[in-house]
Order: C-alpha cells, then structure tokens, then sequence
C-alpha cells in the first residue's frame, strides 16, 4: 500500500468532480491489476471502503476528520481489533492512492493510526490443576511395567511412550519452554537439573528444572531405548537419532504429537483445555506468583524484549498487593 506521510496541509482535489464511488472502483482495479492483491483481499477493502465513504460525494470530502469518525463509528459498534486495524489500512491506502494519482494534493488520512493490539494471557492452569494434570500422567507412566512387557504390550513400547509423554509434560511446565525448543532439543543439551534448547533467532539459552522433571526424564532415558529401537529401515549401522524425545517411529518427535500429548493429557486428567503454549504461559506465571520478577521471566522464556514479557504485568501486580495486605499496617487486612 502507498502509506507514505506527507505534510498535513489541506488536501487540495485536482478532479472535484471525482464521486467517491467512482475512485473506490478505479482504487480496487489498481490493487488487482497493479498490486496484485487477491480477491479477498479487494473485497475486503471495498467493504471497508463503501461504508467508510457511506454519504460522500466528491473525493475532496474524504478527510482526517472522516477518518478518525470512521473509526469511533467502528469501535462503538464493537468491531474488533483486527477489523479496525485493517479499515486503518483500507483508508490509508486509498489516501495514498488518491495522492499518488493527482486526485488529492496529499494522503487526507496519513496521520490515522490503528489501536494498540491488546495482548492477553493464554489459557493458563492453576498451580493445582498443573499438579493434577502432572500427577495423572505420572500414575499412567507408572502403571506400566517398566520397559520388561506382558501380554498386552510385550514390548513395553507402550509403557515407554507413556514415560515419554510424562516426561514431556513435566519438562514443559518447568521450563517454560517452546514446544518448537522442545522437539529441536538433543540428548547432548540436557544437563543434570538443565536444558539448552535454541529459541527464536538461532539464540541459546540454558533452562533450568526441578526434581519433578528429573525424575521422569532419569525414567524416560531409561526406556528410551525401547522406541529408538523402532525407527525405520535404511539407516547406516549404528546410526542413531540424537533427539532427546522420540516419536513411535524411532525419529525425532514432531510437533503437531506434542500438542496432541498435551491436549489429550488435559482431557484425560479432568483438567480445562491447554496447549503447549498454555503450559510455557503456566509455568511463567507460577514463577511470578511464587516471588520472581520480570526479568527472571524474560530469561526463562527467553524473550529478547521485556515489551513481551509485559503481559505478565497484571500478574505480578496483584502479588504485590497481595504483599501489601499482608505487610502494610495500615491496609486493613490486620482489622
């Protein structure tokens, strides 16, 4: 889109004639023939733009006053955010459009801006619904027969997947980690109580976790065996996959199985739905809500900006107050 900015003098209408439908359709042509927009996408913008320009007549009446009623009329009506930011976009382009053709003597609508986008927590677990989540998936690892077999599973593969989908949602919580960190992980980045997993940008971190998490990967490594031993033929003597979490094919875990892990976990234990990014969202805020700061969250997930990490704000809020009414003489809770 032609967004550029340019001084905010009175747009001056080279064609006063123009109707605004008129530079509407000739505006649609353009971004198909020129920009090569897709249908949906014209269509989309010649809805926004319709109805931005709803009772104008010449294009000299399309103004920044326009505009900004354009969009109070939007966020009145309860359009989302999305819907607003992209009519932003509709408006603005068609400014720059009408500036670039001579139709305008500058974009009228250059100085619009979209809201903020409103960032939110995803679907988190309590600490006691993590708990119950963890514990049922625990019980089920270990009402297995320990990698030795029997009638209904005499190779113990599937007590060892068992172990394994434990162990990935004991590593999950306690690490924050990315499920993409996760899978990408080998067995030569895991340490005694930590994790060295590649984030966003190629960048490395070591995370740490507790016993929890120790005691299901010691468990985990113990029959990992068991389902390395399944990975298809083909492969040169001797070779093995360094993953540290294997798919039932013997090959590095994929994601979308990390996800169903998860998610049928959840059903399973009773729990409210979650994701993997739930359970990084999960951990993050037991960490704040047991004493850390900001900064130690940042790390933890690895953010490289503290803005990302600014959604956890409310979060540490009301620990402090929580603090507060505890502390302050003067807050009331000692009455």
């Amino acid at each position: 889109m032609d967004n550029d900015r340019h001084p905010q003098t009175p747009p001056v209408s080279q064609h006063p004639g123009k109707s605004v439908g008129t530079a509407i359709d000739d505006y649609l042509e353009y971004l198909a023939l020129v920009k090569g927009r897709s249908a949906n996408t014209i269509a989309a913008y010649g809805r926004d733009l319709r109805s931005a320009c709803e009772g104008l007549d010449s294009v000299d009446q399309f103004t920044l006053e326009r505009g900004r009623d354009v969009l109070d009329w939007a966020l009145e009506a309860g359009a989302s955010r999305a819907s607003v930011a992209r009519l932003v976009s509709s408006m603005r382009g068609f400014g720059g459009w009408l500036s670039h053709t001579g139709l305008l003597g500058v974009n009228p609508v250059s100085a619009l801006q979209a809201p903020a986008p409103q960032r939110h927590l995803p679907s988190v677990l309590s600490t006691d619904q993590a708990d119950a989540l963890l514990d049922h998936a625990r019980h089920k690892a270990e009402a297995g027969t320990g990698g030795g077999g029997d009638g209904n599973d005499p190779t113990g593969l599937q007590h060892a997947v068992a172990v394994r989908d434990w162990a990935i949602l004991e590593l999950l919580y306690a690490s924050g980690i990315r499920v993409s960190e996760l899978c990408g992980a080998d067995l030569d980045d895991l340490g005694d109580r930590d994790l060295r997993v590649t984030g966003k940008g190629n960048k490395t971190r070591v995370v740490p976790f507790g016993a929890s998490a120790h005691d299901a990967l010691t468990a985990w490594l113990g029959l990992r065996h068991l389902v390395a031993a399944t990975q298809p033929g083909g492969l040169p003597p001797g070779h093995t996959v360094p993953a540290l979490f294997l798919g039932t094919r013997g090959g590095r875990i994929d994601q979308r199985r990390v996800r169903e892990i998860v998610q049928d976990a959840a059903q399973a234990a009773g729990t409210p739905g979650v994701t993997p990014h739930g359970l990084r969202h999960s951990s993050a805020t037991a960490v704040l809500e047991g004493g850390a700061d900001l900064r130690v969250v940042q790390e933890l997930l690895g953010h490289s900006s503290m803005q990302t990490t600014q959604i956890y704000t409310h979060v540490g809020s009301e620990r402090l107050r929580r603090v507060y009414r505890q502390a302050h003489p003067r807050s009331g809770s000692h009455e």
